[in-house]
């Protein structure tokens, strides 16, 4: 019966398309202005029977863009519903604007121009039988192909962010942290903004607990151009180039800013960022400050690595780095976390923001040398060539000005150069001088760094008894590096790096590695041999640190799981010579709190030392703990890093210890029928979440209109449905919405469906939680249902005819396809019960 079924539709396909098209050569006007009934004029009754009240498969358009091959009902009133989608692997649109017109079209539509309630700007509609086609026209197919330059604004929505971050190391002599509670406000297209701190610092001994009122200010964006007042530390928007001064940019400003800003650009840029090396000589802890606050640590094995620069905020701005082995800081440096945004707008050659405030401390116990007098400034870019950018600054900061301009030149595609000059009033001068050359197989990049602080000492050439005299001085320092990275074969790698400092560490470093990536025993493997001589610092016993190190690491299985060893020879802390080892072991845990856990041996020539850290994430907070001893003192020293996010908004609240900064986010309810499902969101802009049963949080993308898509993770082995499976938002920074999903176990259930009579039910839309589906002219369908809420909707002309109640245990059963074979719809029934007429399934 199904094969003669289609050959009859294949055969009333071609007939009533030769009919029609024979019809419609004969009238004046184009197909395309023909109403659906005009069209069908002069066909043979049966052949309208088929084509009315019956699923359809046809193409279907979108402002002449191929949508999608569909399933679709046409009713006799002119209207058009969509069922679902047959074929879209040639889609020339978005999944996310099928899912789209998927929904805006599942109820009866009127066909022709839309006069009321037009979804995502419907114009019209228009079904030709002679080409099966639905086209849907909307206000997008007038627009200019060049399109809008800037995102609007929400006009309405609301929103809180709160982010609380705790940082903390140390030792049983000296414990030492940093807590910073952020929050992020939206109203309709206001923002604010506040942060607060309390930290216990050390430095030359001493230990201080401070706390401080660090930002309280309000922000709004206009196109190109933001506006803000309040209580804030200057930082730059929409600029390319922020040259370096010795000062910085002023915390605490108490007035207002503005300036350009790319933040509602359409064309966005996108963020970078430059290493930061260390070479710690034994197992250490790398502390990063800025502005004196502790902002993450991390445990470091010995030998030439780049820190991990992901958890740092996003900017361009000087941190300290301090290198603390054994518990005592053997190491400070100054270094510039750089991640720039590119220029978006050619057009738009220069960019500027300015401030002007009173700086002071609001809230705070901080004991500061600041002069709490004006602070001004103008940082601007210019668009010297697409390939040039020219930065220049005036401000005065701290009773001081202060100037500083830079270039930023890509002389081609493959050389990169960076120059900054700057000078402060009264304190000193600077230059920085980077260049990266890039080719095929590696890069190489050169950087020199010199400062002359200028500072008054006590003269000693005066005898004793002479009145005391000061003297200006200058004292210079400076730091150069060239390293290169070559790909000498598909598995090996080079990489020299040379660098020279004067000021704290004086002298010569020379570091070479060769990383090879082979597969011992069935096992991807890493080698890594390096050899250096270093400068002496205290930790080598100011004698030059000189040594080899071998090491290998092995990925053990697919779950993650990493073994770490290593040898070698170094220079002690007395200046002697001393061998090493350590072992490091990683096991993925993947639990609903710990995430992973690592232990750590080292042993050298004063004994063994013993590490550990567990890494963790829960709806309540994320972060890392670890504990390390010395094999030099036995000092035990640790560190805990812990993060966690507030989200309020329609009327819900929820936590996550997701690790991200959120800039806007959604609070989902998950319902679902499978206890361990994990979900997938990604907002279209590289913004991703995760998402389990219960409450969660999300991040999205502020300021422009978009689509999350819900995806289940991993493979299941039974079929499941996410529903919704996207939702539009709209958000300013820190706005925060609200969506609710179910998650359900389906199976494909596919019977008849008859009247009381025992006829046919033909075009009736039969409808579950998880799909819907239209009934074929002799009743049949086959319709995927949630196993949790096993009863379909069968609605008739748009309006519910029955409920009905699928008992799964009756039908014949294989795998997940269930055929329930005759199902009875009455108006006044639900089969098998008559309690669930009037609820909404």
């Amino acid at each position: 019966m199904v094969f003669a079924t289609h050959h009859f539709r294949l055969a009333a396909t071609c007939a009533v398309s030769f009919c029609v098209s024979t019809a419609v050569a004969a009238t004046s006007q184009p197909p395309a202005a023909l109403d659906l009934l005009t069209q069908t004029q002069g066909l043979p009754a049966e052949f309208r029977d088929h084509f009315f009240n019956a699923p359809l498969v046809v193409r279907v358009d979108l402002n002449g863009a191929y949508l999608a091959d569909a399933t679709l009902v046409l009713g006799r009133d002119e209207t058009v519903e969509l069922v679902k989608y047959a074929e879209t692997d040639q889609s020339e649109v978005s999944e996310d604007d099928r899912q789209v017109w998927l929904q805006a079209l599942s109820k009866p539509r009127k066909l022709g121009r839309c006069e009321a309630d037009c979804p995502q700007g419907l114009i019209a509609l228009h079904y030709s039988l002679e080409r099966s086609q639905l086209s849907i026209l909307t206000n997008a197919a007038e627009s200019t192909g060049s399109g809008p330059r800037y995102y609007s604004l929400p006009q309405n929505g609301s929103g809180l962010l709160v982010r609380n971050q705790l940082n903390a190391a140390g030792s049983r002599s000296d414990m030492y942290g940093t807590y910073v509670a952020s929050a992020l406000a939206s109203k309709g297209p206001w923002t604010a903004a506040a942060e607060a701190q309390l930290d216990r610092s050390r430095g030359e001994g001493i230990t201080t607990d401070r706390h401080r009122l660090r930002s309280l200010y309000t922000d709004y964006l206009k196109e190109n151009t933001f506006y803000r007042v309040g209580y804030f530390t200057p930082s730059l928007q929409g600029l390319s180039r922020q040259p370096r001064t010795l000062n910085g940019l002023p915390e605490g400003t108490l007035g207002l800013m503005f300036g350009s800003s790319d933040s509602l650009a359409i064309e966005d840029g996108r963020p970078s960022a430059t290493p930061i090396y260390v070479t710690p000589n034994r197992p250490a802890v790398i502390e990063v400050y800025r502005n004196g606050s502790l902002v993450n640590s991390q445990p470091v094995q010995p030998g030439l690595q780049a820190i991990d620069t992901r958890p740092l905020p996003g900017g361009i701005y000087p941190v300290e780095i301090r290198v603390v082995e054994d518990g005592q800081v053997t190491s400070t440096s100054e270094e510039f976390v750089y991640k720039p945004t590119n220029w978006s707008n050619p057009e738009q050659r220069w960019r500027y923001n300015a401030y002007l405030g009173q700086g002071r401390e609001l809230f705070s116990n901080w004991e500061t040398d600041r002069e709490e007098g004006m602070n001004a400034g103008l940082i601007t870019n210019y668009l010297l060539h697409p390939t040039a950018i020219l930065g220049l600054s005036v401000e005065h900061v701290d009773g001081a000005m202060q100037y500083g301009t830079s270039l930023d030149w890509d002389l081609s595609t493959a050389f990169r150069t960076y120059v900054n000059l700057y000078r402060t009033e009264g304190r000193g001068d600077g230059l920085d001088v980077q260049a990266i050359y890039t080719y095929p197989k590696g890069n190489v990049v050169a950087s020199h760094t010199r400062s002359w602080l200028y500072q008054y000492q006590l003269g000693d050439r005066w005898p004793a008894y002479y009145t005391p005299r000061y003297r200006w001085e200058v004292r210079e320092t400076s730091q150069s590096s060239l390293s290169w990275q070559h790909r000498f074969s598909p598995r090996g790698t080079g990489v020299m790096r040379l660098s020279h400092a004067t000021g704290a560490v004086d002298g010569f470093g020379l570091d070479l590695s060769w990383v090879q990536r082979a597969v011992l025993l069935g096992t991807d493997t890493t080698w890594r041999f390096s050899v250096f001589d270093r400068p002496a610092v205290a930790s080598s016993g100011a004698e030059r640190n000189r040594g080899v190190d071998v090491s290998l690491t092995l990925a053990l299985g697919g779950n993650g799981d990493s073994l770490y060893g290593s040898l070698g020879s170094r220079t002690r802390r007395d200046g002697g010579r001393e061998h090493t080892a350590s072992l490091n072991y990683q096991h993925q845990v993947n639990g609903p709190f710990v995430r992973n856990v690592t232990g750590t041996l080292n042993k050298d020539s004063y004994g063994l030392g013993v590490g550990g850290r567990v890494g963790f994430q829960n709806r309540l907070l994320a972060g890392d703990a670890y504990l390390q001893t010395s094999s030099y003192n036995d000092e035990l020293g640790g560190g805990l890093n812990l993060s966690n996010t507030l989200a309020l908004g329609d009327g819900h609240l929820a936590s996550t210890g997701n690790l991200g900064v959120y800039q806007a986010g959604m609070v989902v309810d998950v319902d679902s029928d499978v206890e361990d499902v994990e979900l997938l969101s990604f907002d279209g802009n590289g913004t991703s979440g995760q998402l389990r049963r219960g409450r969660n949080v999300i991040p999205l993308s502020p300021y422009r209109k978009g689509r999350v898509r819900f995806d289940i993770k991993g493979e299941e082995a039974a079929p499941i449905v996410v529903a919704p499976h996207v939702a539009d938002y709209h958000l300013n920074m820190g706005g925060v919405a609200y969506q609710r999903l179910q998650v359900m176990r389906t199976m494909t259930v596919i019977g008849r469906l008859l009247d009381p009579a025992g006829q046919p039910v033909p075009a009736a839309m039969v409808i579950n939680h998880a799909s819907r589906s239209v009934t074929e002219t002799d009743g049949f369908f086959a319709v995927e249902m949630s196993q949790s809420t096993p009863t379909l909707e069968v609605r008739v002309d748009g309006r519910r005819h029955c409920l009905v109640r699928i008992d799964a245990a009756r039908g014949e059963r294989d795998q997940d396809v269930v055929m329930m074979g005759d199902l009875t719809c009455s108006p006044r029934t639900v089969a098998g019960s008559t309690a669930l007429e009037d609820r909404d399934v």
